[in-house]
Order: structure tokens, then sequence, then C-alpha cells
């Protein structure tokens, strides 16, 4: 089971929706492709919505955890990857967010923005890391 820290020296990351710190006991660990908003052909959806975007892209985790027989509750750190990043994607992506993790102590994450991703028409594309305690 995964513990998540809020150091006191450390500014509060719940209003955003992540833990500064986790730890977790030995186990499987997991390390999940960056999952983009792409369905089972792999071909791109959600157009240029990059809420329709993640909300794909955190289905694939979901998915991809599932196959290695991990769940939401075992990610210890996610990494963002946006193209053209826009401080007020926070505000819009928190929420899809918040629903993947209902329940379950965040991960440690890193937003990064960057030029493009594999494919022109992908906006988002999500990197996880997860231990089964075992």
């Amino acid at each position: 089971m995964k513990t998540a820290l809020q150091p006191a020296a450390l500014f509060d990351s719940s209003i955003y929706h992540f833990s500064q710190v986790v730890t977790v006991p030995a186990g499987k660990q997991v390390y999940l492709a960056g999952q983009a908003a792409m369905d089972e052909k792999g071909e791109p959806v959600g157009g240029d919505d990059i809420v329709a975007q993640c909300r794909q892209a955190l289905t694939n985790v979901g998915l991809a955890l599932d196959a290695a027989g991990a769940t939401v509750a075992d990610i210890t750190i996610v990494r963002v990857y946006m193209v053209d990043y826009q401080p007020e994607f926070i505000e819009q992506l928190l929420p899809e967010f918040e629903s993947f993790f209902a329940g379950h102590p965040p991960p440690a994450s890193t937003w990064v923005g960057v030029q493009c991703l594999a494919l022109p028409e992908l906006k988002i594309e999500i990197e996880a890391q997860a231990v089964v305690s075992g």
C-alpha cells in the first residue's frame, strides 16, 4: 500500500491533486509507456479537445494497469506531457485526474509543456509508474 506524504516545509499540493512524496513497500514495479488519446486501432480521438484527449489517455492508463495486474491505487507517479502548455490547462484537466484517482491518495506528478508529441493530432500524453504490493 502506498503512503502519500505532505512535508510541512513544502506547499500543500492537495489543491492540485498530487502528492509531494509517495512511499511504497517492496513490490512488483510497473512502468507504463506514455498513453495518449488513441483508440484500440491506434487512431487519435478527441480532436483538438485537450479534456477529451486527457480522459481517453487516462482510460488507456487504466487499461494498461489492468493488463499488468495493477490498479489506479498502485500508481506512484504520473508524468503529463502537453503540447503548447497553458496555465489554464490545470483548471481544465484537474477534474479528470480527480475523477480518475477518486478515493485513492494521489500520486506524485510532474506536468511538462512540450513542442509536440508522436503524432500531430495528439495534445496530451500520460506516463505512469506503479508498484503492486506483494
